[in-house]
């Protein structure tokens, strides 16, 4: 029982950063920003040939928290999918709270619904 505390507590301290900025978004302003992730994630059923075949994740209903997590790690490089990691480096912090807000506020269909 205190190991899944201290565990669940990493997570929390982990994770604070992300929820904090998610929870500064915009979702009206987050739907204008999200051009450049329709030509994947709208696409229904679409799968990536690069850099390895896998479906793309539809990103409407989204936990906010994570998309904001998931776009700070493209751009450190944690996470390496050059494509994902090319469109985060042009993002600001606000850029990525106001599209997760977006996403968040919408309900689970791919990206450019």
């Amino acid at each position: 029982m205190i190991r899944l505390t201290a565990i669940c507590l990493g997570l929390a301290v982990a994770l604070a950063p992300g929820i904090a900025q998610a929870a500064d978004g915009d979702p009206v302003a987050g739907k204008g920003k999200t051009a450049m992730c329709a030509g994947c994630h709208g696409i229904e059923g679409y799968k990536t040939a690069f850099p390895v075949t896998y479906s793309v994740p539809k990103l409407g209903g989204q936990h906010a928290a994570y998309i904001v997590k998931a776009l700070q790690e493209y751009k450190s490089g944690d996470r390496t999918h050059p494509s994902m990691r090319a469109i985060a480096a042009g993002l600001t912090e606000q850029d990525m709270a106001d599209v997760a807000a977006y996403y968040a506020s919408t309900a689970t269909h791919a990206a450019s619904k």
